[in-house]
């Protein structure tokens, strides 16, 4: 079992487990360096994205705005600018959330793009779905609602010569827990190779209330199942997961699904098949 847990953790290059807070400071630095690197790469002054109310976009959130911060500091120029997005499906059932981590990122700019027009839209065109299961058109509605996201921060990050940020970490991408082309297409990824506990610790750190570092995580895709639990989707927990992925023991049916989602959802860790 270690034998394929640090197969998939190299893979997914996690990080060790942060050894105290000088640790982990450490990390937020060389994160933080990271996006300035890669503004700098692409000569750009522009930073997108999509805040959700949940954990990951705020700490993603977080670190892209210190990053700007330092960046205005080091040079004087005041064109670096970090965009906050607020992409709901009409009203977010739990947009007091967003609003929330909205006053903690205390981002340069924040727009709005209401998604429904357009995904309904799109929706009433495609035929395939006129006589589908409700529960398959909700599940692949809920995907489009993902794609048109990554849409409108594309949109904003080509009208505003920017980069789009994702926030896809290790507990996810075992999992392949986001939509392909969607949640999953991004400039740049901040928190790669971070467990969830690990991502909870760096938001705590900027000094996130615990209500959000704890919220529990949804992808809130499907109109059936509002605010379904990340976990429930798995069959596993994320206390689960972040064990596996560091090499500690866990139990052989959380190990059994695990691998077998990793395995299964590897198409979308990787680039489209070619000849």
């Amino acid at each position: 079992m270690q034998a394929v847990q640090q197969e998939i953790a190299q893979a997914l290059k996690v990080q060790p487990p942060f050894a105290d807070a000088a640790a982990l400071e450490a990390e937020v630095a060389r994160r933080v360096a990271f996006i300035k690197d890669c503004l700098a790469n692409a000569r750009l002054k522009t930073l997108v994205l999509g805040i959700s109310g949940g954990v990951d976009s705020l700490t993603a959130a977080l670190l892209a705005q210190r990053a700007i911060n330092e960046l205005r500091a080091e040079t004087g120029d005041k064109a670096y600018t970090f965009i906050a997005v607020r992409l709901p499906y009409h009203v977010q059932h739990d947009e007091h959330d967003a609003q929330a981590c909205l006053d903690v990122i205390k981002a340069d700019e924040v727009h709005t793009v209401d998604i429904a027009p357009a995904v309904k839209a799109l929706a009433a065109e495609v035929v395939e779905l006129k006589n589908g299961s409700p529960t398959l058109v909700d599940f692949v509605v809920g995907n489009v609602k993902a794609r048109t996201r990554m849409v409108a921060q594309y949109t904003i990050a080509g009208a505003r010569a920017g980069l789009v940020i994702g926030t896809d970490h290790a507990a996810e991408a075992v999992m392949g827990f986001f939509t392909k082309f969607g949640d999953g297409a991004c400039d740049l990824a901040p928190l790669s190779g971070l467990v969830k506990n690990q991502v909870r610790a760096i938001a705590r750190s900027f000094g996130a209330p615990e209500s959000l570092v704890e919220k529990v995580p949804t992808a809130d895709l499907e109109d059936l199942a509002p605010g379904k639990p990340d976990e429930a989707s798995h069959g596993v927990t994320y206390q689960q997961i972040d064990a596996f992925l560091h090499g500690q023991p866990v139990d052989q049916e959380a190990f059994d699904i695990i691998v077998a989602t990793y395995r299964k959802t590897q198409h979308k860790r990787e680039l489209p098949f070619a000849p």
